[in-house]
């Protein structure tokens, strides 16, 4: 089970455009109230998290890890993307790089620890191959002896790498999906305007605390709990206390542009309302006093406050397994400063508790021959229908326009820094896309 401690909700009193709806899960019986919700094999089916692993998340970007998380050369961090593992690290000349962490010689995991620093080169503890930090191999037993192998040819298999607010987002496909599509046009499906999210600076703040959390619960259960709030009154009392529009049911991404609008006596996004933090100056005054909320499919869901931005980033390992871990990012003053973060962190922590105990208590019946067929979204809910049509089309192979062919795996590292095989570094730069 998940541990963590209960959050509040919001209520929308909002007007606006309303995001994308599902229309193709309706079904004949349902009267126009509700929509259909995927059948309840979509969630614990290992045949399908198959398919999901190799159409969705090794075919799209995916994030794996805070850019800071990398200080310095020789830093590295290894993250499951699908069914892969992935060796991401700084480079001597400050890049990051990604590769399959699989030695080339016989396959054994090249890096079993989950972080750490290595001096000038990644070694195989089976055969001490041994790759530099730009993934070419550059010693092994006997190497010498063997002119015609070609250390380039032999190195690590790169993976694509963009960093994007501060953070190192990967994509196994041969050829990525662009990532202006999938990755900023998300912001820009929610915001309206993906410079809207640059007035955040997320980039350039300084993670606060990190949580992470075990649910046993599908990774789809997650994102839908997030799409919507009509739960909010229900699990969410403090959540609710400081964003009061959030009571009527209506997730604040529902409607293009909108961010919840802070209760009246509520002066900081905080547990008990209570002022907050430094507020981040280059906020417009249309992002004061609210929260808005994203999803970037398959896995990020990103929470923005007039003073912290907080991150959640999902790694499905099983059909009913989902780590998702979630940072909080403050300015970088308030950081060094060493002021207490309790009262901001708890809030989310609250609802991230009590969100993920609601998938925890779903799971079981996703199973259930009652829930065989699905269920139902009620009106403030039919959004999360174009959610599910998203999956359907991924899984059938007939996902965004410009995908990569999916389970296909990056080329050898070649050249360190060529091309589509070297997977170059994109930094975050304001106004990008």
């Amino acid at each position: 089970m998940t541990t963590g401690t209960p959050a509040t909700t919001g209520t929308p009193a909002a007007t606006g455009t309303p995001a994308t709806t599902g229309t193709s899960a309706t079904t004949g019986d349902l009267p126009p109230s509700l929509v259909a919700t995927l059948p309840g094999d979509w969630y614990v089916d290992p045949a399908v998290f198959a398919l999901e692993q190799r159409l969705i998340f090794e075919s799209m970007w995916f994030c794996v890890t805070r850019s800071a998380d990398l200080p310095a050369p020789g830093s590295f961090r290894t993250a499951v993307v699908g069914r892969e593992s992935v060796l991401i690290g700084r480079g001597r000349d400050g890049t990051v790089r990604a590769f399959f962490n699989v030695c080339r010689h016989r396959g054994a995991r090249l890096c079993t620890e989950e972080s750490g620093t290595v001096g000038r080169a990644f070694r195989c503890t089976y055969h001490a191959w041994t790759y530099d930090l730009d993934g070419r191999l550059i010693a092994a037993p006997n190497l010498t002896k063997m002119p015609d192998v070609d250390r380039i040819g032999y190195g690590l298999v790169r993976v694509h790498v963009r960093e994007w607010l501060g953070y190192v987002w990967v994509c196994l496909a041969d050829d990525p999906p662009p990532f202006e599509d999938d990755v900023l046009g998300e912001v820009v499906t929610r915001l309206g305007d993906a410079r809207a999210i640059d007035r955040y600076g997320v980039a350039d703040l300084e993670l606060g605390r990190r949580i992470r959390y075990d649910v046993a619960a599908n990774w789809k259960l997650i994102v839908e709990n997030f799409m919507e709030c009509y739960h909010c009154a229900t699990i969410h009392p403090e959540l609710v206390e400081v964003l009061p529009e959030f009571a009527a049911g209506y997730a604040a991404q529902y409607y293009v542009g909108h961010g919840a609008e802070f209760g009246e006596r509520i002066e900081g996004f905080t547990v008990d309302g209570s002022p907050g933090l430094d507020r981040i100056p280059t906020l417009s005054p249309e992002q004061d006093r609210r929260y808005f909320a994203i999803t970037v499919k398959p896995q990020v869901f990103v929470n923005l406050v007039p003073d912290h931005v907080i991150l959640h980033r999902m790694f499905p390992l099983a059909p009913d397994r989902t780590i998702v871990e979630c940072d909080w990012l403050y300015l970088p003053d308030v950081v060094a400063s060493g002021r207490d973060l309790d009262r901001s962190v708890e809030l989310f922590h609250r609802v991230n508790q009590q969100d993920f105990d609601a998938c925890e208590r779903c799971q079981p019946s996703m199973s259930s021959r009652v829930y065989a067929r699905g269920g139902v979204l009620v009106p403030s809910e039919h959004h999360i229908g174009g959610f599910h049509d998203w999956v359907r089309a991924k899984l059938a192979g007939t996902g965004s326009p410009g995908a990569g062919s999916p389970g296909a795996g990056p080329q050898d590292a070649g050249s360190p820094d060529a091309g589509p095989q070297g997977a170059g570094v994109s930094r975050d730069t304001p106004g990008d896309g």
